[in-house]
């Protein structure tokens, strides 16, 4: 069990850091390169920044003026990176205090609690990096194929690639993580295990008078007489 909840944390801090990579990252979408041509130039954009390069290696970026004529896929894929980023950096901070192979956080119970709430936050955290993916990428493969757009065409940049990963093994950790709650209570025993045992190991006693007469009978034993002393009495030895 310590090694699925290592091995989820790492797949979770991987994903989180190409989640981050891939955030602040400007070439989520790019035009094609050539590379025969000395003056010829390329134009790649992010969340964040517009940029173009040229084969002499020159690359010249500008941040987007104002964020009131940005389009609105992009402000809604920014919302959600942001949003990935921290809930990969609290479902890492709980899954340090969840794990069973660490010394904080309770009983094994609290503590598998915690590791589900941070595979929780690990899984939602993927779902909304792969959304702002694929809605990105949408995108792009809409005005590519698109016949009537006249505008400068763009194809995937790496940085949908880095998302895509990301999202995959947050998802995947969070799952891990989202199990061991289920392990941690059924290897803890219920309290109708606790009541059996209770009791089993105790006799039931329904009222006070039983409790009394018996440790009267525990205290003095019933005597035993013969059945020849009842034939003497109190002169047979006059």
């Amino acid at each position: 069990m310590p090694a699925k909840q290592i091995i989820a944390l790492l797949a979770g801090i991987v994903g989180w850091g190409a989640t981050i990579g891939a955030t602040v990252s400007n070439e989520w979408k790019i035009t094609s390169r050539a590379s025969s041509v000395i003056t010829a130039t390329w134009v790649f954009q992010g969340l964040w920044m517009n940029c173009a390069g040229n084969a002499m290696g020159a690359v010249h970026c500008r941040q987007h003026y104002t964020i009131f004529k940005l389009a609105g896929y992009i402000q809604v894929c920014r919302g959600l990176m942001i949003s990935a980023v921290c809930l990969g950096f609290f479902a890492t901070a709980c899954a340090l205090v969840g794990m069973k192979c660490t010394k904080i956080g309770g009983s094994d119970q609290v503590k598998a609690r915690i590791a589900c709430f941070s595979g929780l936050q690990y899984f939602i955290g993927g779902l909304c990096s792969l959304t702002a993916c694929s809605l990105y990428a949408h995108r792009i493969m809409a005005e590519f194929f698109d016949p009537l757009f006249v505008e400068q065409k763009f194809e995937l940049g790496a940085a949908l690639f880095i998302g895509w990963a990301g999202s995959a093994l947050c998802i995947l950790g969070g799952i891990v993580f989202f199990l061991s709650l289920f392990d941690g209570v059924s290897k803890s025993p219920s309290n109708a295990d606790k009541r059996r045992r209770v009791y089993s190991a105790t006799t039931y006693v329904s009222s006070p008078e039983k409790v009394q007469n018996y440790s009267i009978n525990f205290r003095r034993p019933p005597t035993e007489y013969s059945s020849t002393s009842k034939n003497f009495d109190k002169n047979a030895y006059v």
